[in-house]
């Protein structure tokens, strides 16, 4: 909890900041937030409980179920203040602790589709390289809001790419010189694949979407709106399976006369040793096998290594295996930095 708390004050959260310090003291002194959360004390850390739980009553407060609450929670029109929200909470475990734990959800399902800006210049060299259309293959997709990257508005100092009528319009998410904002781009398929996939067209999934946006940063809000209004256009299947047996499914064979692309956004973090080894395993293999007709592109968000808040954008092409680090961005994308050759 504390350390949720430290990364939400630095990703610019600090109504979860204080309200996060609040629950882990009242967990060190083994009050109603130990007694609901106690039988969860054992998920592997990489599984964010945290960030399950506050996704679990922020989805009560947005449904109107805890009125208490909400009239705290910036999401809902309240005031903000972490205090007058812990008591609030600390009340509503009281009440409803079990049904909350019982309620949280298995994954995390962070969406922010302004990690589109970072995998952009990826997807467009991809593109001009293969002279293909593209096949689009995401693992942990969640709500396939990210399939869709090509049908949002990028606007630089330097030019623009995408639908100039798209409701949802990044502008200036470059640090320094912008990527090259030009070739054309023709998707042909657009698929990928979740644990616990999120139809953002239904009421509910956009519920469950919001649950997991911080309640004091409604520009992230906004733009899951006109993400979902998107959505709402562009057809992209999510299948519900676990993403190692899926993607080897897909990589099976080489798909001549697409480039195909497989990408994700701060996803294997949450994969355990073994399975992080088979995924670079199954691309590899399927890397081996590709040809100019039918070429593979693996593009990551994740992590940088010894960079502490900052994920590395690194693309690798196959024929040819190579591969380079291509930008770097904030956990949430807030700001992209490309990186020249």
């Amino acid at each position: 909890m504390r350390e949720q708390s430290a990364w939400c004050g630095r990703l610019g959260s600090p109504f979860y900041r204080d309200l996060l310090q609040r629950i882990a003291a009242d967990v060190e002194s083994s009050g109603i937030s130990w007694s609901v959360l106690e039988s969860r004390a054992g998920d592997p850390r990489r599984m964010k409980l945290p960030l399950r739980f506050l996704s679990a009553v922020h989805r009560l407060v947005l449904a109107g179920e805890l009125p208490g609450l909400a009239a705290h929670y910036p999401s809902a029109g309240g005031t903000g203040d972490p205090e007058a929200a812990w008591i609030a909470l600390r009340d509503a475990l009281e009440r409803l602790g079990n049904r909350i734990c019982a309620d949280l959800p298995h994954t995390v399902q962070t969406t922010e589709v302004q990690r589109c800006c970072a995998l952009l210049p990826g997807f467009l060299e991809v593109a001009r390289r293969a002279r293909l259309p593209l096949r689009l293959i995401e693992v942990g997709s969640c709500a396939g809001l990210n399939l869709r990257w090509d049908c949002y508005r990028y606007e630089t100092n330097r030019g623009s790419w995408g639908p100039p009528g798209s409701p949802l319009v990044f502008r200036d998410r470059f640090d320094g010189e912008p990527p090259r904002l030009e070739g054309e781009v023709r998707v042909s398929e657009r698929s990928g694949c979740d644990l616990n996939p999120v139809d953002p067209a239904s009421a509910e999934g956009r519920l469950t979407l919001q649950s997991f946006l911080w309640p004091d940063q409604p520009d992230r809000f906004e733009r899951l709106g006109q993400a979902i209004e998107v959505a709402r256009r562009v057809p992209a299947r999510v299948d519900r399976s676990d993403a190692v047996e899926w993607l080897a499914r897909q990589l099976s064979a080489p798909r001549p006369g697409v480039a195909t692309v497989v990408f994700h956004s701060i996803v294997l973090v949450y994969f355990g040793p073994e399975a992080r080894s088979r995924f670079v395993e199954i691309l590899t293999d399927a890397g081996a096998r590709a040809t100019a007709d039918a070429p593979l592109a693996w593009l990551s968000m994740e992590p940088a290594e010894n960079q502490d808040a900052t994920d590395a954008v690194d693309l690798t092409l196959w024929p040819g295996g190579v591969a380079r680090r291509i930008a770097t961005a904030g956990f949430h994308a807030g700001k992209v930095s490309i990186l020249r050759d």
